[in-house]
């Protein structure tokens, strides 16, 4: 059975129910985004995944621990990211996204060379915990992030520590995520400042955090630079970053 994204979303329970006999196809904007398949009765690894599609769905109230999602990721090929117990299955980007990245990267690189901090880029986990509590861990792979903590990579080269700065490039699969779960994430773990690239509306915001509250909010646009806060003197075009190849 096929049926819009916006159908489902009004008669969730009904195809809910028609899912436990038949797959239903979902769309959007006239393309398949994702589907309910029967349930099997196993709690295996693959119907703990939601995947990265704003449309994909999964059981209610299913949630796995850090261990099972350190199964999940170093059993599979596929790049993944945990936050409050859900496994988030990672697409891959379009151009105007990589773009967004390759222009920022580059300009944090030059900045920070011969500094003690230091820009990394994904696919790389960076675990961080919520709040004080330690048990309490998150995985994301952030689009760019500044760590000035070298000491918090372990010897096989895994990173348990707190970004000073990221960088989260929206895309229509992972908005929600980064301006709703991210955001409260690294506010609760010590990120000190977050930058949201809008690449649709040619915008970067700027996001102060400070004692777990968000100190300040900044907007960029135009032939506007984006001035970082906490590291003076760092600041990135967004004429380059959003022009466009010719």
């Amino acid at each position: 059975m096929i049926i819009t994204s916006s159908e489902i979303q009004n008669n969730f329970g009904k195809y809910l129910k028609l899912a436990e006999t038949e797959e239903i196809v979902i769309t959007k904007n006239g393309k398949k985004v994702a589907q309910l398949t029967p349930y099997s009765g196993v709690d295996t690894p693959e119907h703990w995944v939601v995947g990265e599609s704003p449309a994909a769905y999964k059981k209610a109230g299913v949630r796995v621990t850090y261990e099972e999602f350190l199964k999940v990721a170093e059993d599979g090929e596929n790049r993944y990211e945990y936050i409050d117990g859900e496994i988030y299955l990672l697409g891959s980007p379009v151009y105007a996204h990589q773009k967004a990245v390759r222009e920022i990267l580059g300009e944090f690189i030059v900045w920070f060379r011969g500094k003690n901090c230091e820009p990394l880029t994904s696919p790389f986990d960076v675990t961080l915990f919520k709040g004080e509590k330690k048990d309490n861990a998150c995985v994301v792979q952030p689009d760019i992030f500044v760590i000035c903590d070298r000491e918090n990579i372990d010897e096989k080269g895994k990173y348990h520590g707190t970004p000073a700065l990221v960088v989260e490039v929206l895309s229509e699969s992972t908005r929600g995520r980064d301006l709703i779960k991210k955001l409260d994430l690294y506010l609760e773990s010590g990120v000190q400042e977050y930058w949201i690239v809008n690449t649709e509306s040619a915008e970067i915001y700027l996001y102060v955090l400070k004692n777990q509250a968000i100190e300040k909010i900044l907007s960029f646009k135009g032939d506007e630079d984006v001035q970082s806060v906490i590291f003076h003197g760092l600041s990135v075009s967004l004429k380059q970053v959003f022009s466009k190849s010719r």
